[in-house]
Parts: C-alpha cells; sequence; structure tokens
C-alpha cells in the first residue's frame, strides 16, 4: 500500500468509529494488503485518535489461543493500542450506542511498574509488572464481517488494522504478585444473564500469559516501540468472544484471582 493509501484507510475507520457505520473490507479494497500494512493502517488510526486528546494507557494482545490461530491460519498474535477512555470499572454500565456490534472476552490484565525497552525475557517481564488482575476486554469492529457482494471474509489485515478490534476494557480490584500465582491455572467462570457462557485457563493464553507479553515486547523492539510504567497490557483471551447485546450483564469469576462485571445499556 502507498502511504496514500494507508492514510485513506485509516480516515475510514476513524470515521466509522465517529459515525457509528462500519466500512467495507480494507482487504478487498487493497489487494495484497500485508500485515505491515495493516500495522501502519493501525498507527495512523492512533495518531487521529491522539491529535483528538486521547491518551493512551497501554497494549492488548489478541489472537493467542492456538483454535483461533488455527481458525484463522496463522501462526502468531496480534495486538493493538488501549486508550484512557476505553476503560470501565468493574460493574460500569456501557452507554446504549457507545459500541457497534460489541463482544466480550476473559484475560488477565498486566500492570507495569518499569519500562521495557527491547525485547524481554520472561524474567524480565516479570520483574517489570506492577501486578496482575482479573480483565475483560469489550471488542468491536469498525468493519463488516463479510462483503455482501463477493461473500468475502474478514481478514486479519482488517481487524489488526482496525486496532486489533479493540473497543473496551475493564480491571478487576484485586491485585497480584505475579510471580506468586501461576498464571497458566488461573481460571475464569463467564456468565451472561447469569447463565454460563463460557471457562477458561490462563495456560490458552500461548501456554503461560507471561509469554504473551514476551511477544509484544519483540513485536515492539522491531518498530522502535516499548512497553511503558504505567501501561495496562491485555495478554489475550482465554475464552471465545460472546457477543454482548442491550441489556446483557456479564461476569467473570476468577475465584481468589478476582471477579470483573460489566453491563450493556
Amino acid at each position: 500500500m502507498t502511504p496514500d493509501e494507508i492514510e485513506e484507510a485509516a480516515a475510514a475507520l476513524f470515521a466509522a468509529e465517529i459515525t457509528g457505520q462500519q466500512i467495507g473490507l480494507l482487504s478487498q479494497a487493497n489487494p495484497g494488503m500485508s500485515l505491515e500494512n495493516a500495522y501502519a493502517v493501525q498507527r495512523a488510526l492512533v495518531e487521529k485518535r491522539k491529535e483528538t486528546g486521547r491518551v493512551v494507557t497501554g497494549w492488548k494482545i489478541g489472537l493467542t489461543a492456538k483454535a483461533m490461530q488455527d481458525a484463522l491460519k496463522i501462526d502468531t498474535p496480534d495486538s493493538g493500542v488501549l486508550f484512557e477512555d476505553m476503560a470501565f470499572k468493574s460493574g460500569d454500565t456501557v452507554p446504549e450506542g457507545r459500541f457497534l456490534v460489541p463482544r466480550v472476552e476473559a484475560e488477565i490484565a498486566f500492570v507495569m511498574k518499569s519500562d521495557i525497552s527491547a525485547a524481554a525475557s520472561r524474567d524480565e517481564v516479570l520483574a517489570a509488572t506492577d501486578y496482575v488482575c482479573a480483565a475483560m476486554e469489550i471488542l468491536d469492529t469498525r468493519v463488516r464481517r463479510f462483503d455482501p457482494a463477493s461473500g468475502a471474509l474478514r481478514q486479519l489485515v482488517d481487524t489488526v488494522s482496525d486496532n486489533a478490534s479493540n473497543a473496551g476494557y475493564v480491571l478487576g480490584d484485586s491485585r497480584h504478585d505475579p510471580s506468586g500465582v501461576d498464571l497458566r491455572r488461573v481460571g475464569a467462570i463467564v456468565q451472561r444473564n447469569g447463565a454460563v457462557e463460557e471457562t477458561g485457563l490462563g495456560a490458552g493464553v500461548l501456554n503461560d500469559p507471561v509469554a504473551s507479553i514476551v511477544w509484544l515486547t519483540e513485536r515492539l523492539e522491531s518498530y522502535g516501540m516499548k512497553i511503558s510504567a504505567g501501561d495496562v497490557v491485555l495478554s489475550g483471551s482465554f475464552i471465545r468472544p460472546i457477543d454482548a447485546k442491550s441489556g446483557d450483564t456479564f461476569e467473570a469469576e476468577f475465584g481468589e484471582f478476582g471477579n470483573v462485571k460489566i453491563n450493556f445499556a
């Protein structure tokens, strides 16, 4: 893609977020679009958001579950950027119309106490982490799931361009030292309106949620970027995304690790 095409794609995504109207598949409009192109579009979109005064608060990592990678025929996670106005407190209610087609996932969040300026080892990630906590991510998509004319489905480059489909996040109140918890065995029971929808374990995230953060440090280093002190990093979901409709209440029960709840008006 040319610089003009990248800028045009980012502008279309930015407009979709403002108007609440999804756009067509970028992969269809730009045949041969690469993953590098998609991250370039994402960076341009992030800059447009920052120009409006929005503040970056961290990172999200997606597609960490093997089942999701197999379904998409890929062998790598993806990542996006968190903003301050995406944060909800546990028990909050998402205003009606805030998102287009929201979905909810459960995961483990890392909150950092120091910068990681290069590709890091597992021990270095743990040393840089202030605490870990239960979390839910709210996904949304500004890109249609398929092209009505051709039937073509949304591709990885579409979701990466669209900030890895990130829209919001909810952190639990309980905080834990990551060195004192076996994060592979931290699990959650996720309920929608009191009915169990999904269960999962942290091991579903690259076999270890810490490995997910290591992957992010490696990817960011290649772009001259880093995880910073104070950043929230969502390590990746260990359940399938669950559709959220008006009036739904979601609760993720992590046992002693803590609970997270979010409502949709």
